[in-house]
Parts: structure tokens; C-alpha cells; sequence
């Protein structure tokens, strides 16, 4: 009599529809990778202007700003001269600047207060979006008068150069990116399986899912636009899950086999357990991701739409065409073999004896396991969080070193704020009163400087007056000043013109209004990620135990991950191995995305090494038997999935921003503690601690769905199966 074989969950269904129609399947993928990359090509991305990102008050002012009908600003660039003997240099800079191509006015030079550097101002013309495009002969140009005046300093920075510089650096990023972290990823693959057909999968299907995801983000920023750095996160994100989902199954399939498991029946167990661990760990990761929704913020939103796409196209791929592509393989997965890789796995040695200890003084390793973390996050007490600026870029920059020398020489040319007044006229006796009042106003404080400038629209109903902020833009003497603005010197000034609306913006009034805004998100985000995570564990492993020890460890490898970066970038630890300067605290957006996606990552591991410990508890083992199977029989896979994401994550720490080598930094040294102190000594700790009380489950809970975490039965199965698999 004719069986069909007994599979349960989506992921499982998937992955036998998939075997039954691999042609399908696979042209389907490729089809849909290449129609979504074409298609994002014609529709092209949408990117997040000033107004979408502001917040408060700054926010405000920008839209103000954005809405008057202002003819649009010239981007400007100033060339900084330094020398005793400097008279000569200037005025062949003036020369060479004036009616050259690209050149819209030059200025007037500036001398700064101790009268050892002069400034000429000039601004390009064109649309200032794409100055960057056009930068290039003027800094040309600057670099040659350097070179006619050797004794004297002659160097270019401003708004065109460094949006070139930013670029640059991204492109360069994302490029070496691409050039890298795929061949490092391969060679660890190699190690973990010892033959390139399966090393070569994981990496094709994780490149192949970061590609469509590149192109559905391009449709989805007609609705959320984009920031620059959502792509470096994407491929980070997206190569790291990417990776380790196909791991997961690839390795659990191998493992049948060469336990004596028919390549069908191989299929179905790797369907029925990593499968639905991958579907259970790609859920979480996304739920986590869009808690960054509640920021409200362009950044947070654009982050969270493409780690979200990133990770569903992966999960999406490992359910359907990688299933397809092991049925169509079958043995041949093993081929082109390496000599001295590929052989029967023992796994027992290190993690074996690790656990052994762990398990035999439970109480003792799990305090010590407590305290290491305990002492790597002591730092994070002290995290000061601050904006993100030229300075970030590259240290060594010459672009970077010119704008630290004007803005020590001419602090308010470069950290200038702006108050917007909204009146039914900016123009007449009252509004010159009112700026007269201002300027005494803002010299009496001491931290509010000249020059001070007034844009008017042509409307005359929106009067933008820029004045210069003490200190370096993002310390704590340029946000006094700023609060000094918006505490009364503009109000009280402005506030007399009939009708008025006056508002601070800037780039320090905007990331004080940022920071203000991620305080007050961090209970909506802190409590939905933990409490979705929570739920989606219970519902799981149908334990609350078991949910609230995944909940706690995870804070745990967060709290020691923000610990690390406070150490290293706020303190200003290994400037020198990782090229970059401290600014005395950690960029704004960090903590809280950090947060975000390494509790979705860290569930990745978390969830695949409790599915085999339930997995085990459900044949009737023991708990602490069950654990120590469970750890023991996933070291492998974990540990080469740790090295993958550690990799992966570490290649970030070299690129030149250093909010990218804040993430690479972090999430590898979270990724690291994970695989290592939480897995193999805090998890198996905790667990053996609690013996079968890990399982409890209240009855009133009892309600919630039976889900099977033991492989199904082998049974007979249908003809048309039989075949799904074929053998080398």
C-alpha cells in the first residue's frame, strides 16, 4: 500500500514542493533576481531629503525652510591659507578661482582672530546635489597654487568636497565589500565543508538575495526613502543570514546522509527541523528589525525596510530554490572534494569538554560566564552618544585635516546654526529692530558668534539668519549654545515681529533634536522587540522559561557589545589599528540599531540550538543529556556560522567611516560572545541549572500550538518522491 510522507510546517511543505518542481524553483529565482534588478534600474531610488530627516524644532525649521520658495544655495567650498608669508598664496588663489569653470562668486578673504590663517570663501555654480560630480578640477586647481607656494599651506574644503569624500568613501566601501567578504566567506565555507559545490551554494544564494533585495529597496523608497548607508547595512545584514541559513541546512542534510538517511528522507529531516529554524529565526530577525519603525525617523525607517527585504529574500531563497538545488544535486553536493577537509567531522573535543565542565559545575560556570560579560559592559555606563560629522569620515583625509584647521582658525564658518523666522513679513523697520536686537543679544553671551547672515525669500514672509556656535559642532559648549538660542536670545529677539514663528535648526540643533527623539523611542522599541521576541519563543519551544532565558541572554550579549564600543570608540582605544579619531562618544544612531539587530541576529544562533535541545528532549532524553547533544551536535555548524558572520562583520571595521566601523566592531564582538560564552558555557549553565523546569509551561498557556521539533517518522514514500533526490 502506498505511503505519503508525514511533514508538517510551511517550511517543510516548501521544501517538497520545491524538490518536486526544482526546474521551476530555480529559473523562478533567477528570474526573479534579474527581473527586480532591472526593474530597480527604470524606476531608480528616492532619497531622504533634510526635511524628511529632521525631528522637533530643527524639523520644523527645515520644512519651513524647504516650503518658502528659497532659490536654491549654491554649494560652497573655502581654501584655507596658513603661513607667515601668505599674502602671495592668497591672492593667486583669488586669481585662479575667479571666472574659472565651476566657480559661481568668490568672496572676500577672511582673516581669522589671531591673524594666522586667511580664508577665501567661493561657491560653485550648478545644482548643488551634484557639486560632488564637479569638485574635482577646483581641488585640482587649489593643489597647483599649493605647489607654486611650497612655504605656505594651501588646501581646499567645503560642502562639495566632502560630499565627494563621503561618497567616495562609500562607493570604496561597499566595493571592497563586494570584493572581499565573498571570498573570505567562501575559503571559510571550504574549511567547514571540505568540498566547493557545497561551500560555493550558501554564497551564491546569500549574494544572489542581497541582489534582489538591492532592487526591491528601490521600489520601496517611493514609500520610505533611502539614506546612503542602508545598502552597507543591507549587504552586512544580508551576507551574514544570507550565509548561515543555507549553512544550517546544507549541514543538517550532509549529516543524514552520513548518519544512513536516503537522500529523500535527508531532505525532508533538514526541512522539518533546520528549515523550520530558519523560518523561526528569519521571523524573529524581522520582527526585531521593525521595531526601528517606532523611531519615526528617515534613517531608523530606511534601515528597517532593507534589513527587513534583505532578510525575508534570504529566508525566501532557503526555503524554496535551495531545496530545489540540494534535490537536484543530491550526492554530487560533496563534489570537487578537498584533500584533508573533507572528512567525518568529530566535534567532541573541545566543545565536548567544555561542556562536560559546564554541565558537571553548572552553578560556578554560569557566575563566572556572568561576570566576564559583566565586566566587558562596565563601560557602558559612561556611553556618551554624539552627531555624526566630516571628522567621521577619514582621519588621514587631507579634505578632514583641512576642515579641523578651519574650524579651529574660523570656528563659526563651519559650525554655524540658523534661525528660521515665519512672519507675514520679514522685511521693514521691525524686523531690522528685531535683528538688532539679536546681534547684541547673541555677542553678550559669549558662545553665539559673527559673522552673522540673513537669507530672505522672495515672498519676504521667511528670514533664515545664520550665526556662528562656539566650540566644534557636536561638544557639549556648541549644544549649550544652541540651547542658548532656542532659550531666549532668538525667541526674545524675533519674538517681537507681529506674527512671528522662529525656530533653530543647524547641524547641531538637528542631532540634539535626533538624540532627543531616540530617547524618547527607546521604551516603544526596547518593549516591542522584547516582548515580540518573548512571544515568538514561547509560542516556539511552548515554554516560559525557555523564552524569558532567550530574552535575558541576548541583553546580556547586547549590554557587552555597547560595553566594547564605549571601550574602543568612545575612549579612544586602538586608534591607531583601526584608523580612526575619537570624538568622545558614540554615534547617535548606533546604540539603539545595534541593539535591534544584534538581538535579531543573536536569536538566529539562539533558535537554532534550543530546536535541537527540544529536539532532543522530545525523544525522552534528559534535560542535561539533551543539552549536551544538542550544543554538542550543532558546534560545528555554529561555530563556522560564528566565523562567517565574525568575518563578515570584522571587514567593516576598514572601512573609512567610522559610524561602519562602530557596526562591524560591534556586532563581531556580540556575534563572538555569543557563539562562545553565551552558547557553550551561559545557555548549558542556565539549562542544568534548571533542570525540568526549563519546560514548564503554565496551564492556562496551554492552549498554544503543538509544534514538532523531532524529525517525522520515516515512512514509505509516494513514487513520485522517490526520485526527488538523485545519487551521484
Amino acid at each position: 500500500m502506498k505511503q505519503t510522507e508525514n511533514v508538517t510546517g510551511f517550511a517543510a511543505r516548501a521544501a517538497l514542493w520545491s524538490a518536486r518542481h526544482r526546474t521551476v524553483a530555480i529559473l523562478g529565482w533567477i528570474a526573479f533576481v534579474v527581473g527586480i534588478t532591472i526593474a530597480s534600474g527604470q524606476i531608480g531610488s528616492h532619497e531622504a531629503t533634510m526635511a524628511d530627516q529632521g525631528h522637533g524644532e530643527s524639523g520644523r525649521a527645515d520644512r519651513i525652510v524647504e516650503q518658502a520658495g528659497f532659490p536654491v544655495r549654491p554649494a560652497g567650498e573655502m581654501v584655507l591659507i596658513q603661513g607667515a608669508d601668505r599674502d602671495k598664496a592668497v591672492a593667486d588663489v583669488t586669481k585662479t578661482l575667479t571666472g574659472r569653470a565651476g566657480v559661481a562668486a568668490v568672496a572676500e578673504p577672511l582673516v581669522s582672530p589671531d591673524g594666522g590663517s586667511t580664508l577665501v570663501p567661493f561657491t560653485m555654480s550648478g545644482d548643488p546635489e551634484t557639486a560632488k560630480d564637479r569638485v574635482l578640477p577646483l581641488l585640482d586647481a587649489v593643489a597647483e597654487v599649493q605647489q607654486r607656494h611650497p612655504g605656505v599651506l594651501v588646501a581646499e574644503a567645503g560642502d562639495a568636497s566632502g560630499d565627494k569624500l563621503i561618497g567616495d568613501s562609500l562607493d570604496e566601501g561597499l566595493t571592497r565589500l563586494s570584493m572581499l567578504s565573498i571570498p573570505v566567506s567562501l575559503g571559510i565555507l571550504l574549511v567547514a565543508f571540505g568540498a566547493v559545490v557545497a561551500a560555493v551554494l550558501p554564497v551564491g544564494l546569500a549574494v544572489t538575495a542581497v541582489v534582489a533585495a538591492f532592487g526591491l529597496l528601490a521600489g520601496a523608497s517611493r514609500f520610505a526613502p533611502t539614506v546612503d548607508e542602508t545598502m552597507h547595512v543591507m549587504l552586512l545584514v544580508g551576507l551574514a543570514v544570507g550565509v548561515d541559513y543555507c549553512l544550517f541546512y546544507i549541514r543538517r542534510e550532509r549529516d543524514e546522509r552520513r548518519n544512513g538517511a536516503d537522500p529523500h528522507r535527508a531532505l525532508v529531516i533538514a526541512a522539518q527541523t533546520s528549515g523550520r529554524s530558519i523560518w523561526i529565526s528569519g521571523l524573529t530577525v524581522i520582527v526585531a528589525m521593525s521595531g526601528m519603525f517606532f523611531t519615526q525617523d528617515a534613517t531608523f525607517t530606511s534601515f528597517a525596510v532593507g534589513t527587513i527585504l534583505v532578510v525575508a529574500t534570504a529566508v525566501l531563497g532557503s526555503l524554496t530554490v535551495l531545496p530545489a538545488l540540494l534535490s537536484a544535486l543530491g550526492d554530487r553536493v560533496d563534489a570537487l572534494k578537498i584533500p584533508g577537509l573533507y572528512r567525518r567531522r568529530n566535534e567532541g573535543r573541545v566543545w565536548g569538554a567544555v561542556l562536560r565542565v559546564v554541565l558537571a559545575r553548572p552553578l560556578i560556570s554560569t557566575v563566572l560566564a556572568v561576570g566576564v560579560l559583566g565586566v566587558l559592559a562596565a563601560p557602558m555606563l559612561d556611553m556618551r552618544t554624539k552627531g555624526e560629522s566630516i571628522e567621521d569620515v577619514s582621519p588621514n583625509s587631507s579634505i578632514v585635516q583641512t576642515y579641523v584647521k578651519i574650524n579651529e582658525a574660523f570656528p563659526s564658518e563651519t559650525v554655524p546654526a540658523e534661525v528660521v523666522v515665519k512672519a507675514p513679513t520679514v522685511r521693514g523697520a521691525r524686523f531690522d529692530a528685531a535683528l538688532a536686537d539679536f546681534r547684541r543679544a547673541a555677542a553678550a553671551t559669549g558662545q553665539l558668534r559673527e559673522p552673522i547672515d540673513v537669507r530672505v525669500n522672495p515672498a519676504g514672509t521667511v528670514a533664515v539668519v545664520s550665526v556662528g556656535l562656539a566650540g566644534n559642532g557636536s561638544d557639549r559648549t556648541s549644544e549649550r549654545a544652541v540651547e542658548l538660542l532656542r532659550g531666549g536670545v532668538a525667541t526674545d529677539a524675533f519674538g517681537k515681529v507681529p506674527g512671528a514663528t522662529v525656530a533653530v535648526t543647524g547641524d547641531t540643533a538637528g542631532s540634539m533634536d535626533f538624540n532627543k527623539r531616540l530617547d524618547e523611542s527607546l521604551p516603544w522599541v526596547f518593549g516591542f522587540v522584547l516582548g515580540l521576541a518573548f512571544l515568538l519563543l514561547l509560542v516556539s519551544f511552548r515554554s516560559v522559561v525557555v523564552a524569558v532565558t532567550g530574552v535575558v541572554l541576548n541583553l546580556l550579549s547586547v549590554a557587552a557589545a555597547y560595553g566594547m564600543l564605549v571601550f574602543i570608540f568612545q575612549y579612544g582605544h586602538f586608534e591607531s589599528l583601526l584608523e580612526f579619531k575619537s570624538g568622545g562618544g558614540i554615534t547617535n544612531w548606533m546604540p539603539l540599531f545595534l541593539f535591534i539587530i544584534l538581538f535579531g541576529l543573536s536569536m538566529d544562533y539562539h533558535v537554532f540550538v534550543l530546536s535541537r535541545i527540544r529536539e532532543g528532549h522530545d525523544r525522552g532524553l534528559p534535560t542535561r543529556q539533551a543539552v549536551s547533544q544538542g550544543i554538542g551536535g550543532t558546534a560545528g555548524v555554529i561555530t563556522s556560522a560564528a566565523v562567517v558572520m565574525v568575518a563578515v562583520f570584522a571587514l567593516f571595521a576598514t572601512l573609512p567611516l567610522t559610524a561602519t566601523k562602530e557596526l562591524g566592531v560591534g556586532l563581531a564582538a556580540a556575534v563572538l560572545l555569543d557563539a562562545t560564552i553565551i552558547r557553550a558555557v551561559l545557555l548549558p549553565g542556565v539549562m542544568a541549572l534548571l533542570g525540568e523546569k526549563n519546560w514548564w509551561l503554565p496551564r492556562w498557556l496551554g492552549w498554544l500550538p503543538e509544534i514538532a521539533h523531532e524529525p517525522p517518522p520515516a515512512v514509505e514514500p509516494e513514487a513520485q518522491d522517490r526520485e526527488l533526490v538523485p545519487t551521484a
